[in-house]
């Protein structure tokens, strides 16, 4: 979003970013160009008064959101603002798999919120065909009403990024090979099952895991490194503001996940030159190596199938 944000100020036209809160990893790197709105809101749904207050003061002609429960939050918006601003959403999951995958009951209902609030937006974005494809076959939508349009996640200064040097020792002339992971810290992105894999890996080749990433599985997915006995070679690195760097200098990058919409590390890692293999999952990586030519494609959760195509 950061991104996009930044491009379109760049073409000539009044960007405002208008956020839940001003605060996080990303929030040294908002462009020059793009004003900030802080809501200053504890969570998504108290956004919408608030949002609503925004729409009726600063006026503006479109409203593109993110994200499921911002995306309804925006649509309720324009209508409590009667506002005139067109409104468009992005769907960035493969919402239908999402919510098999989840145990809150606030996830499980954004199926039926969506079937009845999606239809009253102008436009709906999916990020890949799979999303497009789930929206209408599982969801309901209209055809019509969804448009792919990939994230713009490769920029002139990813490339930039990618020629600094990480300072991780694992990386420096004559180490063994670093196999990389990107990604917060949750069940969706199959971190356990690469942990697994990266056991067997190592009992036959030299070589580490680094992921990069923070989130609520952090002391789970620590507890599981020390039950394998592979805290030597494996590296929970945390958040990083240029995984790029890291990128270039991998001898692989694995995607893990359960299911995605579009994994922009994954797009992000082949940008830097480096060679990459994923899970099958929905959506989005069997798009990206069109159908496996461009890096090799597992099945999701099989530690054994992950393992072989990393050796």
């Amino acid at each position: 979003m950061l991104t996009l944000a930044g491009g379109i100020a760049c073409a000539g036209l009044r960007v405002d970013l208008v956020v839940g809160k001003a605060e996080g990893d990303f929030a040294e790197q908002v462009p020059g160009n793009v004003r900030v709105f802080d809501l200053d809101a504890p969570r998504v749904l108290a956004t919408l008064p608030r949002l609503a207050h925004y729409l009726r003061r600063q006026r503006p002609d479109v409203l593109y959101a993110a994200l499921d429960h911002a995306n309804m939050i925006a649509i309720c918006a324009r209508i409590l603002s009667r506002s005139r601003a067109r409104v468009f959403v992005s769907v960035r999951n493969t919402l239908s798999v999402k919510v098999r995958g989840s145990h809150s009951r606030r996830e499980q209902l954004l199926p039926a919120f969506a079937r009845r609030v999606y239809p009253l937006a102008d436009g709906i974005v999916a990020v890949s065909e799979g999303v497009r494809r789930d929206l209408v076959q599982h969801i309901g939508l209209s055809p019509p009403l969804v448009r792919v349009m990939p994230n713009p996640v490769v920029t002139p200064q990813l490339l930039e990024l990618a020629g600094h040097d990480p300072g991780h020792a694992w990386f420096e002339p004559g180490e063994p090979p670093v196999i990389l992971a990107a990604g917060r810290l949750t069940p969706q992105k199959g971190f356990q099952t690469l942990l697994h894999a990266f056991d067997r890996v190592r009992q036959r080749h030299p070589c580490r895991l680094v992921i990069l990433g923070e989130g609520p599985q952090r002391d789970a997915l620590e507890a599981m490194v020390q039950r394998l006995g592979i805290e030597g070679c494996c590296d929970l690195h945390g958040f990083t503001s240029n995984p790029f760097a890291y990128m270039r200098r991998a001898r692989l990058f694995v995607l893990s996940s359960a299911w995605e919409g579009l994994p922009g590390v994954l797009i992000q890692a082949m940008a830097c030159g480096t060679a990459v293999l994923s899970t099958d999952c929905p959506s989005g990586p069997r798009e990206i190596l069109d159908g496996g030519r461009l890096g090799t494609l597992v099945p999701v959760a099989d530690p054994d199938a992950l393992a072989q195509a990393m050796i």
